[in-house]
């Protein structure tokens, strides 16, 4: 198959992990990054060997077949609607957009013009997760009734340098790190029928704890302390817990029960980790690793854990299905539907009821260990 040209257009922290990654995966050619600020991507560039380029000149390249778009969420929306206008294929960062207007709208332009748009998370797709996934496509545990997932810590001041969009509008613990929970629950259960939610912001301002801006302070404009409750179409009921207001606590990421037994899932902001899983009898034992090569572990985390990274993987897969003709799993859809569920979690929290969600989804495909490998280079 031939390579997709791929260029970058936001060049803060998570660009060095597209940058550092892309090359691991046969269907991606990075050639060019663009920022707002010349100096950013001109360093970018010149650290990893690709071009830097303004923003404009970068969507005109004739080499560049599709933009992944890494800025802040709150111009996710305009720029992959420039990126889709130039002509090119877009892959956002997540959230994919901040309403569901919007993603409708970026929906019919990519019709229009028959393009793809795809969006991150893809850490679902890592070794952990899709262990988790054949296992209850398997029926090891039945059918899904029920489960928990929890993501909460005290937030990002306290390392991030320039935290202010965590606190902002299209920030938030539900909408910042809530799409790696919800995406994975939504491939390993199916899609959401309805959802209700408390929230609170505990501390209404942030002290930066790092970096340049040390000991400054920010205002909290979003819900930071989250309790949610959603209702599957399968007819599980599984409780969503985010929160950037708690110092320490014993829960588990993610825990799915079925009829017949339980899995513990390990965190869905990384790709791998261990499942653990009991039977009837209770009692959790871990499984060991399948040959699901987005498991393997390839690189220390600032703490020194050892980490499997395959970010890009669901790049990757999008490009590889353009060629190959085929729907591709990190999907608009399965983005528009995550998002739908966490712009109703926070909703809910404000009207104080139930809300239906307006969308849906397929379940994206399974990735098999041979699929996966056939995606690397």
């Amino acid at each position: 198959m031939s390579k997709l040209g791929v260029g970058i257009i936001g060049c803060g922290n998570i660009s060095t992990s597209y940058l550092k990654l892309a090359p691991l995966f046969k269907s991606l050619d990075l050639r060019a990054v663009a920022d707002i600020n010349m100096s950013a991507a001109r360093a970018k560039a010149e650290e990893f060997g690709v071009r830097a380029e303004t923003v404009e000149d970068l969507l005109k390249a004739s080499d560049i077949d599709v933009v992944v778009n890494l800025t802040i969420p709150d111009a996710h929306f305009a720029v992959t609607k420039a990126i889709l206008q130039a002509g090119k294929h877009a892959y956002s960062e997540k959230p994919f957009v901040l309403s569901i207007d919007e993603g409708k709208e970026l929906r019919d332009l990519a019709a229009a013009k028959g393009l793809r748009l795809g969006s991150a998370p893809d850490t679902f797709l890592g070794g952990a997760h899709q262990q988790a996934r054949s296992l209850i496509d398997a029926g090891e545990i039945g059918r899904v009734i029920g489960g928990t997932a929890h993501v909460m810590n005290h937030g990002m001041e306290g390392w991030h340098p320039n935290p202010d969009f965590f606190y902002n509008p299209g920030g938030g613990p539900v909408l910042d790190l809530g799409p790696y929970y919800v995406t994975n629950l939504i491939q390993l259960v199916g899609p959401v029928k309805s959802v209700g939610a408390l929230a609170t912001t505990t501390f209404a301002e942030r002290t930066i704890g790092n970096g340049d801006r040390k000991g400054e302070t920010l205002t909290v404009k979003t819900p930071t302390n989250i309790h949610a409750l959603l209702e599957f179409h399968n007819g599980a009921t599984i409780t969503l817990s985010a929160s950037w207001d708690i110092w320490a606590h014993t829960h588990r990421n993610m825990e799915i029960y079925g009829e017949t037994g339980s899995l513990i899932v390990p965190d869905p902001n990384f790709f791998g980790g261990t499942v653990e899983k009991a039977g009837e009898q209770g009692g959790f034992a871990p499984l060991d690793a399948t040959d699901h090569p987005f498991g393997v572990t390839n690189l220390k985390d600032n703490a020194g854990n050892d980490r499997a990274n395959y970010r890009c993987a669901g790049l990757a897969d999008m490009a590889t299905a353009i060629d190959e003709g085929r729907p591709h799993r990190c999907s608009l859809e399965l983005a528009l539907h995550a998002v739908d569920v966490m712009l109703s979690i926070l909703k809910s929290s404000d009207e104080r009821r139930m809300l239906d969600l307006t969308t849906t989804c397929d379940q994206p495909a399974a990735l098999s260990p041979d699929e996966a490998r056939a995606l690397l280079a």
